[in-house]
């Protein structure tokens, strides 16, 4: 096992799934791994732009450990995904949910499904144990914004697929979705180079449960206060 001081070397695989070459998500992107790389991890970059994964066709000819049979780079990307420590999805937000590209890909874990002859209830298979996390972008910052986004990857990633949750950063106020991004004008770059830095420092800090907090205070239309309990 490699070591960085008394702490050893991560694997990060991060998967962007989405955005513009240049965008929101590229530069948060950006600054994450140069957080997680100046800490000591070795990062690997996955652009789903660059790299087609299509959706999953349900067709079971995958069952159990054999490759998928359709011809685009998933097949290539699985040994990157066994190897990897933690699996970084990072997104857009595209009509209040991570972008297709990203939703295609989770479906593709599928074929690195092994068979379970005891699964816990609602599961059928046994996935690879693995550390997760989110980065979204997006216009708006609403206490709403992300709130279908989380949903999903919580249940997808880390209640059913069993992965587990090294925290989300969710990105709001970027920028007119008609304009050039500006996402230099906020901090969430710098918060980023801190998540990547501290992702596995034991300072990690589950980003979303601050956000959350903070917008959780709530004006009903009657004028009166109301809390919001956080997604997770």
């Amino acid at each position: 096992m490699n070591m960085r001081g008394d702490m050893p070397v991560k694997n990060i695989l991060v998967v962007q799934g989405g955005g513009r070459p240049k965008g929101n998500t590229a530069q948060l992107v950006g600054h994450f791994i140069k957080g997680a790389e100046d800490a000591g991890n070795k990062v690997e970059l996955i652009s789903l732009l660059k790299n087609e994964v299509k959706g999953c066709l349900g067709c079971n000819a995958c069952r159990y450990g054999k490759p998928c049979i359709q011809k685009d780079s998933f097949n290539e990307i699985a040994p990157k995904i066994r190897n990897a420590d933690c699996i970084i999805f990072a997104s857009p937000l595209y009509f209040w949910t991570v972008s297709a590209r990203i939703k295609a890909f989770i479906e593709r874990f599928y074929c690195i499904a092994e068979e379970d002859t005891n699964p816990p209830l609602g599961r059928y298979e046994r996935y690879p144990v693995k550390d997760c996390a989110l980065m979204m972008t997006s216009a708006d910052n609403f206490f709403w914004t992300f709130e279908q986004a989380v949903s999903y990857y919580q249940f997808a990633l880390v209640n059913y697929i069993g992965f587990h949750d090294k925290g989300v950063l969710l990105a709001g106020g970027c920028g007119d979705t008609n304009g050039r991004p500006q996402i230099e004008k906020t901090d969430w770059l710098k918060r980023a180079y801190e998540f990547g830095k501290k992702i596995y420092s034991g300072l990690n800090e589950k980003h979303i449960l601050k956000e959350w907090e903070e917008r959780a205070m709530l004006i009903n239309f009657n004028g009166q206060q109301e809390r919001k309990t956080p997604p997770l």
